[in-house]
């Protein structure tokens, strides 16, 4: 049987859970936070991003992540705390699941970049 995007999804919503922004707030203040950015360079450059985040798109994700890959970001250790975020929380929850697949264990989807630069979230403009 086929999978559709509705059943990756809840898989992903299932293994990677979502935290507000003032609980995002409070892991990065411990200092071993990686703040991941998966949107499309446009959407990025229209709004910027959360400040100190990288910006890794969603079709590069596991490259970047994987200790193996030739185009490794050596941003990406397992021994961090990752969040995750993107447009609406659909793509972050997806490169969580990814992120958990390839070994990561604390991972976080923050969901949407409205919702933290509303909440009065730090923002680099790009």
């Amino acid at each position: 049987m086929a999978t559709t995007v509705k059943d990756m999804l809840e898989a992903a919503n299932a293994a990677v859970p979502r935290v507000t922004p003032a609980q995002a707030r409070d892991m990065m203040k411990k200092g071993d936070a990686l703040v991941v950015d998966v949107r499309d360079a446009l959407e990025v450059q229209g709004s910027g991003k959360v400040a100190g985040a990288v910006h890794v798109s969603r079709g590069m994700l596991e490259f970047r992540a994987d200790p193996q890959s030739p185009y490794h970001d050596k941003n990406f250790a397992k021994d961090k705390t990752v969040l995750v975020y993107c447009a609406s929380g659909g793509r972050s929850a997806l490169a969580g699941k990814a992120l958990k697949d390839l070994g990561y264990d604390r991972v976080y989807n923050l969901g949407a970049f409205k919702d933290w630069a509303e909440s009065g979230g730090a923002v680099d403009k790009v």
